[in-house]
């Protein structure tokens, strides 16, 4: 999905922090960054997953989009995303899974990124958990450039949500029936978390508490 800028440097010259976009983030100690370079109404319900997904143990960034319309004029490429909280963030951690969403209206996940280890443990997971995941080579993720590979290793996973999935893990994509996750959300969290958990430092626990979304 093209946005209407090229660099975060570009976008914002005209648009505004705390008007059409917000930035938020936390530190954490496992190594590993959860970070969405299209949240809030960029692509709806990446920030939700991410921000369940990296609890109170890992990293999390999230570039959200706050406009009342026109959102998607903040998309801008994951090979060029130069905002500078989350170039810091991915440069200190050890492994970065950055979570889209894209428009296929089918439930599945596309995983992309340079990290096969990684993508093969979510896969599986994700798998086990009675998800669909499937490789896309419009949707590879595998320049260094991508901000998910931007880490301290060169190796990062991309994770696309469809649309189609997006729209059952919660009421419904509009800001108001993402408030409550239903049971499918929970399930898809867990599933990744405990796929996060064997990459983690060591000392980690697996059940750290999630922050609220």
């Amino acid at each position: 999905m093209g946005g209407k800028y090229a660099s975060y440097r570009e976008l914002c010259e005209t648009e505004q922090e705390g008007r059409d976009y917000r930035i938020r983030s936390w530190p954490g100690h496992s190594g590993i960054a959860v970070m969405v370079p299209h949240g809030g109404e960029i692509e709806p319900g990446t920030t939700e997953i991410a921000e369940a997904v990296a609890g109170n143990g890992h990293a999390f960034y999230s570039f959200e989009g706050i406009k009342p319309d026109r959102n998607q004029d903040l998309h801008v490429p994951s090979t060029r995303f130069d905002e500078p909280v989350a170039e810091e963030i991915a440069a200190t951690a050890t492994r970065v899974i950055t979570i889209h969403g894209c428009r296929e209206r089918e439930e599945a996940v596309v995983v992309g990124g340079l990290d096969a280890e990684l993508r093969e443990s979510i896969k599986g997971r994700l798998e086990e958990a009675g998800f669909s995941v499937r490789e896309d080579p419009r949707l590879p993720g595998r320049s260094r450039m991508n901000i998910c590979n931007r880490c301290q290793g060169g190796r990062g996973v991309q994770l696309e949500v469809t649309r189609g999935l997006r729209k059952h893990l919660f009421r419904g994509l509009a800001p108001s029936e993402r408030i409550s996750p239903l049971p499918l959300f929970s399930r898809f969290v867990e599933a990744l978390c405990e796929a996060l958990q064997a990459h983690a430092r060591p000392g980690i626990a697996a059940d750290t508490p999630a922050r609220s979304v």
